[in-house]
């Protein structure tokens, strides 16, 4: 008797399918109670189905259409909102497309009838359900229902403060009160940093076009348009940033530096504030920095084993400097701050002097400065050293009297770790002498430095072949026969990656250790050319190397790879 899904149940199917085993269906069967969910989101969460594997299953049982996902990419706004977010959400749903009889609705679970009978009642529609996995679908409703909300409904999308700014005292401003902006400004402002929290944004531009304002977040290293308010509400915007972060409202021709303290429900943000004025008006970026539990380790930072063993080798010294070096935003705080949680025991005194702090780690005493109380990184270090550490981090190494400090430390028995920004390893080394710092005590001092960089992860749901132009080749200096055993890729754009092809980031590495022959250069105040050769001959890795390594495993494209790094 030949096998009829529509009368057999969904684990019936999967099991026909292939995808399970009868101990594994046997395991979810015992466990879905414990889960207190279905069958197949029991799979699921066991890890023994794909979501892919589940809609298929569910395709044959019910005789329903799985959804495809391309077609989410150009949903009608005024479609979308005829179900209300707080529904769809609650209930798992989203209007697709509106036919001559029906109106298509994506569900992960149409056999649910009373979800149907709402909608029917809802949108005075009957309703032809489709199938759509569970993360597509919450993807596809944060898309367009954060659209729906930056729209010109502003006032009505926006209910009351997602956040409350505090002073140092950890005492609630009142920002209402101490705005003359109208309600309309204070809830945009709202809008744009809680959506750039929930869409985890390192940075907010906010600048003032001809005949409108520009809102972009950075998302995994690129800006991203977010919104376009009328031009008519800027110096509103900018008037209300300037009272939360404690600035002059009246001037507008100086750049002005402050910070903002914000709680939300779900945590706490420092945000720093720049201003500065340009042609068409005052410009302002917030940085935003998470106060919350520091989550990483060098294990997810993306070293490979080779490297990973180096750095750890490095960072269990006794004393010495370790120098992590890149642009801002390039994690080399994250770097630093997952090798002290690494390092970190009952019989260490590990101190830090940031500024500012970005990560708070348990057991760890952080310092952050304040210049305008002359809490300076120099002040703050010299008083460190009263404190008997035995590992000190200072945030960045900005001139000769810190770098002086740094290489002390690590000449009397400490342990050194720090950030300085140049464009390479070799280069990090002569930067070091270029700043003041005798060639001999920076060859005495110096162990390891570390240049990084972060490039994006191709987005896993819409990862396609690629063929590179031969523009592309030549800049990574491949010849076409180098390439034959490459398979390239690329993201094509989702609804997962907001169409960009990419989700997440992770690190590129070159680990310029300093031994015996790289020391002898350093006192000879070699430049950085016969340093990086010597460097190479000890078996470095550049950071097109490392590039070029996380593009051939797949993880990066190749215009990640020219984008961020050179050719040697």
């Amino acid at each position: 008797m030949s096998f009829n899904p529509q009368f057999a149940r969904i684990g019936e199917v999967l099991l026909h399918m292939g995808v399970v085993s009868e101990d594994q269906l046997k395991e979810a069967l015992i466990k879905q109670n414990n889960f207190n969910l279905k069958l197949g989101e029991t799979l699921l969460k066991l890890g023994y189905v794909e979501e892919k594997d589940l809609l298929e299953a569910l395709h044959q049982q019910l005789e329903i259409d799985i959804l495809d996902e391309d077609s989410l990419m150009e949903l009608d706004p005024e479609v979308v909102k005829q179900i209300p977010e707080a529904f769809a959400v609650s209930n798992k749903v989203i209007a697709v497309k509106e036919e001559d009889n029906a109106i298509v609705v994506a569900m992960t679970d149409p056999e649910n009838i009373v979800i149907q009978d709402n909608l029917k009642k809802m949108l005075s529609k009957p309703v032809k359900p489709v199938l759509v996995s569970e993360s597509t679908l919450a993807d596809t409703q944060e898309k367009y229902y954060k659209s729906i909300r930056t729209t010109s409904e502003v006032e009505d999308a926006v209910g009351d403060f997602g956040f409350v700014a505090v002073d140092e005292d950890e005492q609630e401003i009142n920002i209402e009160k101490s705005a003359s902006a109208d309600a309309p400004i204070v809830k945009l402002i709202n809008l744009i940093i809680t959506e750039a929290i929930k869409a985890g944004a390192t940075d907010i531009h906010i600048e003032p076009l001809y005949k409108s304002t520009r809102v972009r977040f950075r998302i995994d290293g690129a800006l991203r348009e977010v919104m376009n308010p009328p031009i008519s509400v800027h110096a509103g915007i900018i008037s209300l940033i300037k009272v939360m972060s404690k600035l002059n409202i009246a001037e507008r021709r100086l750049p002005q530096d402050g910070h903002i303290s914000l709680k939300t429900s779900a945590k706490a943000v420092d945000v720093r504030v720049s201003i500065a004025p340009t042609v068409t008006g005052e410009k302002a970026v917030l940085r935003l920095l998470d106060k919350g539990d520091f989550g990483f380790k060098l294990t997810t930072l993306g070293f490979d084993a080779e490297n990973l063993v180096i750095f750890k080798k490095w960072i269990r010294r006794p004393y010495g400097i370790i120098i992590v070096s890149g642009p801002t935003g390039s994690g080399k705080s994250t770097t630093l701050h997952a090798a002290l949680k690494e390092i970190q025991d009952i019989e260490n005194n590990i101190i830090t002097v940031e500024d500012p702090v970005e990560y708070r780690l348990e057991g760890i005493t952080q310092i952050e400065t304040k210049e305008k109380i002359g809490l300076t990184f120099s002040s703050a270090l010299r008083s460190v050293l009263r404190q008997d550490p035995d590992i000190v981090l200072i945030g960045e190494i900005r001139d000769a009297e810190t770098a002086d400090i740094a290489v002390k430390f690590s000449l009397t028995g400490h342990l050194v770790f720090t950030t300085l920004h140049a464009n390479d390893a070799p280069a990090t080394v002569t930067r070091i002498v270029d700043i003041g710092i005798p060639a001999y005590l920076v060859g005495s001092s110096l162990n390891l430095v570390m240049a990084q960089r972060l490039v994006r992860k191709i987005c896993k749901h819409c990862k396609v072949d690629y063929k590179p132009t031969d523009l592309e080749l030549m800049d990574c200096a491949l010849k076409k026969e180098d390439v034959e055993h490459i398979n390239f890729k690329i993201g094509r754009g989702c609804v997962h990656c907001d169409n960009t092809g990419y989700a997440g980031r992770t690190g590129i590495f070159e680990l310029l250790e300093v031994q015996q022959n790289i020391r002898k250069h350093i006192f000879d105040n070699r430049n950085q050319d016969i340093i990086r050769e010597a460097a190479l001959k000890n078996g470095m890795q550049t950071l097109h190397d490392s590039a070029m390594k996380k593009m051939i495993e797949g993880v990066t494209s190749i215009k990640e790879v020219i984008k961020l790094t050179i050719v040697d």
